[in-house]
């Protein structure tokens, strides 16, 4: 008689001590009884029902989920690839549980509809040069469905926005092209400039009699001061009248 009470004693202990729990800081646990919802319970050593209650651990930590790389379609029928990461938190971890199956998947799809449909409102340019936008917007459409599921969307970030490679070879000769539109506008001005002086100059000497042929003379004492130079000059026939003008 005796073994048998033991033995009831041990499975009655070892039956009631299943029922204990250690939840640490950032976990929370839902009690379900009877499959009803009871309570959500923790941190620290809990204690729940044996065979009457189960539970569900729920982490409160922020969770990193990677959007995988996808192809989205802007506004101008253009294709690019976009990155993205989410920041989520369970705020009310019954919802999390009671309404959705499967929260951080459903997040993560729920982000990826949503990158579609920002992006697949934006021109090209908008999307290559507004990404903290692009997020904003990703995290207010994202933000308010998750709510009910009891999540908070800290933050979404755009990692990376690819062009395909046709789009970016066609991208680079469109860069070339203006910057030789440009080199091109520059010289001509340089021209354009270069002429005025030019025409200035013109205009200068034409109305200073020997001005002309003072300039003559200063270019060819500049070019015999190179001794290594022969120069062969065909003077004016009226060069002495021009230097008597001088003297």
């Amino acid at each position: 008689m005796i073994p048998v009470v033991v033995v009831v004693l041990i499975f009655l202990t070892c039956f009631l001590l299943a029922g204990i729990k250690v939840i640490l800081e950032y976990e929370r646990l839902i009690i379900f009884r009877l499959g009803k919802y009871k309570r959500t319970i923790g941190p620290g050593v809990v204690y729940i029902l044996p065979v009457l209650e189960k539970s569900r651990k729920v982490d409160l930590r922020i969770v990193t989920a990677d959007i995988p790389r996808q192809e989205v379609i802007t506004r101008d029928n253009i294709p690019v690839l976009a990155n993205t990461v989410v920041y989520f938190k369970v705020e009310k971890p019954s919802d999390a549980i009671i309404k959705i199956e499967n929260y951080a998947f459903a997040v993560r799809q729920y982000t990826q509809a949503a990158l579609r449909d920002v992006v697949g409102n934006m021109e090209l340019d908008s999307v290559l040069t507004e990404r903290d936008k692009i997020a904003a917007d990703i995290r207010e459409i994202v933000d308010q469905e998750t709510n009910e599921w009891g999540i908070d969307i800290k933050s979404i970030k755009i990692q990376e926005i690819e062009l395909p490679a046709e789009m970016k070879r066609a991208m680079a000769k469109q860069a070339e092209a203006e910057r030789e539109k440009r080199a091109a506008i520059i010289a001509s001005e340089g021209e354009l400039a270069s002429a005025k002086n030019l025409s200035e100059a013109a205009s200068m000497m034409a109305s200073q009699p020997g001005a002309l042929q003072l300039r003559t003379l200063q270019t060819i004492r500049d070019i015999s001061q190179d001794p290594s130079e022969k120069i062969v000059i065909f003077m004016p026939s009226d060069i002495g009248n021009i230097l008597k003008k001088f003297t």
